[in-house]
């Protein structure tokens, strides 16, 4: 019996996905995925819980953005989070809580949504998501873009100063991320080994 070729170290998980032989098929594979991370990180959104004095709420759309990213690798996951921010901006109710618009004060995160998911998307090329620290490195610098848009946009928005700003959209969610980091570590890993076993 023949053995399965090792799979190529700049793969990511979404690469593994079967396409169509067409050059339409392969292309509608792209926007199918493109949309699906759209979509997924829209859903998560609205898994949202109001935090007491801050305008901005604990969401699963952190989590879904670093793993759209993830998985998709930089360019796919960047255009995901871009249709998310373009749709969302444009008036379709998928922002936490289901908000929309350009005027929110919480629109630099969605900003920063595109920067993480693309540097998330260029580090599990380098294989970042294959081992538990790794992914765990990957996911720390996916939520340091957010916040480096986040964060002074909010202060903007709100005419406050940045350290006040970090006190209402930083501070309070660092045990969130962390937490969501742990079941990184464990789930991305894990899947990479299972889709080895099954090459």
């Amino acid at each position: 019996m023949a053995l399965a070729a090792p799979i190529p170290s700049r793969t990511v998980l979404a690469d593994l996905l079967p396409t169509a032989g067409s050059r339409l098929g392969a292309q509608a594979r792209e926007l199918a995925l493109v949309a699906g991370g759209a979509a997924l990180t829209g859903l998560a959104a609205q898994l949202s819980v109001n935090v007491p004095g801050s305008p901005v709420p604990v969401t699963g759309q952190t989590f879904a953005v670093l793993l759209v990213g993830t998985a998709l690798g930089a360019r796919r996951g960047a255009a995901s989070l871009a249709l998310y921010l373009l749709a969302g901006a444009a008036g379709l109710p998928w922002f936490a809580q289901g908000s929309s618009g350009w005027s929110l004060p919480t629109l630099g995160y969605v900003l920063g949504f595109v920067l993480a998911a693309a540097l998330t998307g260029l580090l599990a090329r380098r294989g970042a998501d294959r081992s538990p620290l790794r992914t765990a490195g990957a996911m720390v610098l996916g939520n340091l873009a957010i916040y480096a848009v986040g964060v002074p946009y909010l202060a903007a928005s709100l005419h406050l100063p940045l350290g006040a700003a970090a006190h209402l959209g930083l501070y309070p969610y660092l045990v969130g991320d962390g937490l969501k980091a742990l079941v990184a570590m464990g789930a991305l890993p894990l899947l990479w080994k299972l889709v080895g076993r099954r090459g």
